[in-house]
């Protein structure tokens, strides 16, 4: 299949229709890829007799799961921007430079990441909450779902340097395919095979080893515009540095997401028992299906942002962080109907056991009731990202989560009697003094960077 150059040119069309146009697709390619682990859990929490605490025990390796995203997006999403940035100045030997380092470094990584995990996974999980009757789930499916690491690191953290060649629809197509294979085997191997939580494991791993090769295919592929080969290849330390300084951003995004989850879970644990720890898995799970669309405009806006900024077009710029607020917005104003007004639908979703489906029913009211916040964290986070403010990026990222949500898990349960839904209230709490922090300060410092840059160019 032949393709064609001019996708890649984000300088070209209006930035609305550019960011629909990338949007789309990226948006069903991620909520197609958060159906990965979220088909796992409807299926495991519908298990007769046994499904509320399957639906937990993959909530307690949950966690573990989000670091391994972690070093995902460090190298992907790090890679990424610099190597559109590259692409808008028309150095396509240096875009090369960045997507090959980066692959090596998630080949490498994977491989290290598969032996620590199965050394420390035990402890862990006892460590964040598990309980005699949960920990035997969540310890078989990461026996299993461990093995496909390296398959699903090559498959998600690859797929953003085909997103930053314009082929949106290629990348879906990477989870797509995966998604559908996961939707086809999970029932085939958890109750036709009768291997439950083993069973979900085996078909993610498969999945994955099927996206992990389209990617290549792709990126191999002799009519990819910037192709990725190894021919002659020696690690850039250099380069490396530079993509780990701009994903460290959502890497600690991600790992500051998997120490959440822990802290909240073992507290829960402690206030509540497994109802509650059910319960969070359950906003997890409908909290990754939702935040889709924030994650597929951010995606598309990102590289777009990146190339005008290399190919100096600073208006262009401003434009697509001002469009990616709004459409953020707008959607997460309606999430937010939706949850406050019928949370038992979703709660519905993914359990039948009562005492979690009212503990979940309550807790969706009081960790989402101030989500819309969100957009301006997203529109701040990605709009420096995409301009190589790492550092700013960074604070932001581990503001929100780090300093303020871990302490509030603490603190808040202890005040004005609110015991275990002061663990879930950390969230809308830190979501309003976080997110606003960051797209204030994104606001005043870009300004600045933009200005500054377009004073040079004029000189």
């Amino acid at each position: 299949m032949k393709h064609s150059t001019d996708k890649s040119d984000f300088t070209q069309g209006s930035i609305p229709q550019n960011i629909i146009r990338m949007a789309v697709p990226m948006t069903a390619a991620v909520l197609i890829n958060a159906l990965y682990s979220i088909v796992d859990r409807i299926y495991l929490g519908h298990i007769p007799g046994a499904g509320s605490y399957a639906l937990t025990g993959i909530g307690l390796a949950f966690p573990i799961i989000t670091i391994i995203t972690a070093f995902q997006n460090l190298f992907g999403n790090g890679g990424a921007p610099l190597f559109a940035m590259a692409s808008g100045k028309g150095d396509k030997e240096l875009a090369a430079r960045y997507m090959q380092n980066a692959a090596f470094m998630l080949i490498a990584v994977g491989l290290a990441l598969t032996g620590v995990a199965y050394a420390v996974k035990k402890p862990v999980l006892w460590l964040i909450g598990a309980s005699e009757v949960t920990f035997p789930y969540a310890d078989d499916y990461l026996n299993v779902y461990l093995i496909g690491t390296i398959f699903v690191m090559i498959s998600v953290g690859l797929n953003p340097y085909i997103n930053a060649q314009g082929y949106a629809r290629t990348g879906m197509m990477t989870v797509m395919i995966g998604t559908v294979i996961n939707i086809v085997l999970d029932p085939l191997f958890i109750f036709v095979f009768k291997l439950g939580v083993r069973g979900a494991a085996i078909a993610t791993i498969i999945a994955q080893f099927v996206s992990a090769a389209w990617v290549l295919k792709f990126l191999f592929g002799k009519h990819t515009p910037i192709r990725l080969t190894f021919r002659g290849f020696r690690p850039n330390l250099g380069i490396i540095g530079k993509i780990m300084a701009l994903g460290v951003t959502d890497f600690c995004f991600a790992l500051t997401n998997s120490a959440v989850s822990m802290f909240s879970n073992a507290r829960l644990q402690v206030l509540g028992g497994d109802s509650w720890v059910g319960a969070m898995t359950v906003i997890s799970s409908i909290r990754e299906v939702l935040l889709t669309v924030m994650h597929g405009v951010s995606g598309a806006a990102k590289p777009i942002m990146s190339y005008n900024y290399g190919a100096k077009q600073f208006k262009r710029v401003k434009s697509a962080s001002n469009y990616m607020l709004v459409i953020v917005l707008a959607y997460f104003v309606l999430v937010w109907a939706l949850l406050m007004f019928v949370p038992g639908f979703f709660a519905g979703m993914f359990t039948e056991e009562s005492g979690v489906y009212q503990c979940s029913i309550t807790a969706i009211r009081v960790f989402f009731c101030l989500q819309f916040f969100m957009a301006l964290q997203t529109t701040g986070q990605s709009t420096f990202t995409s301009l190589g403010m790492a550092r700013h990026a960074l604070f932001f990222s581990l503001f929100r989560k780090a300093i303020l949500v871990i302490p509030l898990v603490y603190i808040l349960p202890n005040m004005f009697n609110l015991g275990v839904l002061g663990v879930f209230a950390a969230e809308p709490v830190s979501d309003v003094i976080g997110a606003t922090a960051c797209f204030v300060t994104m606001k005043v410092a870009t300004a600045r960077k933009l200005r500054e840059g377009a004073e040079i160019r004029e000189i």
